[in-house]
């Protein structure tokens, strides 16, 4: 009986896509906040408290932070859903939800501008 041949090269794993660079954290940006301004790194990070309180606060009136996008308040008529494992029709509650709508301005400097 003949045996099975072994290939001479091991096979090559798929490519793995690179890695995403981090997202900012809160002391990452209010660092950054003290660099480019003449503020300490914990007045910037109170800042950024702040902003954080009053866009809760305010986001049932939508809250804009110009530039950037506004946070507003959805609400999500009831509707009919399915049960993905049994394929059984499910009653969805109607519901509210929070969404954030990026500004034409930042989607323009982070996509660029169609032509």
């Amino acid at each position: 009986m003949a045996k099975p041949v072994k290939s001479a090269k091991p096979a090559k794993a798929p490519a793995k896509a690179p890695k995403a660079a981090k997202p900012l954290t809160k002391s990452q940006i209010a660092a950054t906040i003290s660099e480019k301004t003449a503020v300490t790194k914990k007045t910037a990070a109170d800042i950024l408290d702040l902003i954080c309180e009053l866009a809760y606060k305010n986001a049932k009136n939508s809250f804009t932070l110009p530039g950037l996008g506004k946070l507003v308040l959805v609400k999500r008529n009831a509707r009919m859903g399915r049960n993905p494992s049994t394929g059984e029709a499910i009653k969805i509650p109607a519901k509210q939800v929070v969404k954030f709508r990026v500004a034409k301005a930042a989607k323009d400097a982070i996509l660029g501008v169609k032509k």
